[in-house]
């Protein structure tokens, strides 16, 4: 088998015409991506294919596809996954019978996940220091319940505290491909979508005033650019 392709698997499928071979290496990474419960990263998908294919093109060919489909196939969290278009996001919400009470993160959870995300690693004290109050360890505790954040390394200072950091779910939920996909927190600024300056003791520090940083929809909802919505 050429590469490490998967034991059994036909990686070039030399013996179908171009046509059905591109089909059948598009439902391949549909069917990987499909069964998976995380983003699946691009090295994954390139061994379910031939060593000449051009994923990318292949990725465009089954976005393509799914334009008139309820969802959509997008780079997210370093990797592929399904998510269900904006617009569909009640539904899901019915559907599953989602509370927003329980999906949403407090008006301070959703600042502190900011203020970890921009900030990161960042101690609970740096954080009781930006919002000038305590952060309490079960705030901290209920964003590592909801696999937002994680324990990242402890900082070199008196009593080498936990700094925090955001995780692959955190980018998941948002929407985000990767960390440097953040929006710039002075263009927020800039454009009135984030408040003062986010620094100890102003009442309105900047990370607490992030409203669009909020999970979309429901669960595996995809919110952005989707051009298909325009024409509902």
């Amino acid at each position: 088998m050429p590469r490490d392709a998967p034991s059994g698997l036909d990686l070039e499928l030399e013996h179908l015409p171009a046509e059905l071979r591109w089909r059948e290496w598009m439902a391949r990474v549909e069917a990987a991506v499909f069964a998976a419960a995380d983003p699946v990263p691009r090295e994954t998908l390139a061994r379910l294919v031939g060593r000449g294919c051009p994923l990318d093109r292949l990725v465009d060919d089954i976005r393509a596809e799914l334009r008139r489909r309820p969802y959509d196939l997008v780079k997210i969290a370093g990797g592929y996954a399904l998510r269900t278009r904006a617009r569909h996001a009640a539904v899901i919400r019915a559907a599953f019978a989602i509370d927003a009470a329980v999906r949403s993160l407090s008006k301070l959870e959703a600042g502190v996940l900011t203020a970890i995300a921009y900030e990161q690693p960042v101690t609970r004290a740096a954080l009781s220091e930006i919002f000038g109050r305590e952060i309490s360890r079960d705030l901290i505790a209920s964003l590592r319940d909801k696999a937002l954040i994680a324990a990242g390394p402890r900082k070199p200072e008196p009593g080498a505290p936990v700094a925090y950091v955001t995780t692959p779910a955190f980018l998941s939920a948002f929407g985000l491909p990767s960390l440097s996909d953040l929006p710039d927190l002075e263009a927020l600024k800039d454009a009135g979508l984030a408040v003062g300056s986010g620094k100890a003791g102003d009442p309105n520090p900047a990370f607490g005033a992030l409203p669009r940083m909020a999970p979309v929809g429901g669960p595996r909802t995809f919110e952005g650019d989707d051009a298909d919505d325009k024409n509902v």
